[in-house]
């Protein structure tokens, strides 16, 4: 019975952190994926002073280390108490981390694909009494649906290997805030190695896959 209790302990120390780990890159991914292709639509076709600077704030945090993202997080995030909200050392807090890094490769996915539609198509659909709302819905989120799916995964990706910045507003609060980024961390700390080699290969695979479906629609 101790065994069966000892096996049942540990196979639920492993899936707690992976389960949250895949609920948080999938909202994150969602998120980012929405702001992401509408910050790009936005962009499209606008051209205004200061768009130089916009694009540049939009990618920053992809250059940025996670502890200065974390950082500005805790500081934003840290203001909400003024107006009642709550969300530091939550699952709430470990989303908004996951979609400020994942942002910028959706707004970069979402912006190749719509560049890479023929303006004559869009100029013909005009001209056939198309809005703008049916040019973009119509034209150009079907043709550039590749590049979008690949910005969805490839933010997904980067939502589920977000270390630093999660750690900094969300903690690292097992069955709470634990992804498998923090649990690996904290298995190491402890030394406990063969855990953390679980959560690593395990993380390992997922991404391998999924990166793959990337390469695959490239090559497509």
């Amino acid at each position: 019975m101790a065994f069966k209790g000892s096996v049942q302990k540990v196979t639920n120390d492993f899936w707690a952190p992976v389960l949250l780990t895949l609920q948080i890159s999938l909202a994150a991914a969602v998120i980012a994926g929405c702001t992401g292709i509408a910050a790009a639509a936005a962009m499209h076709k606008t051209s205004f002073k200061g768009k130089l600077l916009a694009e540049t704030a939009f990618m920053l945090p992809l250059f940025l280390p996670p502890t200065v993202v974390g950082f500005l997080l805790l500081i934003l995030l840290g203001k909400g108490k003024n107006f009642g909200l709550h969300v530091l050392f939550t699952k709430e807090a470990a989303v908004c981390a996951s979609v400020v890094v994942a942002f910028p490769l959706m707004y970069m996915a979402a912006k190749t694909g719509f560049s890479a539609v023929s303006e004559d198509v869009q100029e013909a659909a005009r001209i056939d009494g198309a809005r703008e709302l049916q040019v973009f819905s119509r034209i150009l989120l079907p043709l550039a649906a590749k590049a979008l799916t690949a910005g969805l995964v490839l933010s997904f990706l980067r939502a589920m290997g977000e270390f630093g910045a999660t750690l900094m507003v969300a903690g690292n609060i097992p069955g709470k805030t634990q992804t498998v980024a923090t649990a690996v961390y904290t298995a190491m700390e402890t030394g406990n190695t063969g855990m953390a080699a679980l959560w690593a290969s395990t993380l390992i695979l997922v991404s391998f896959l999924l990166f793959l479906i990337v390469r695959m629609l490239e090559k497509s």
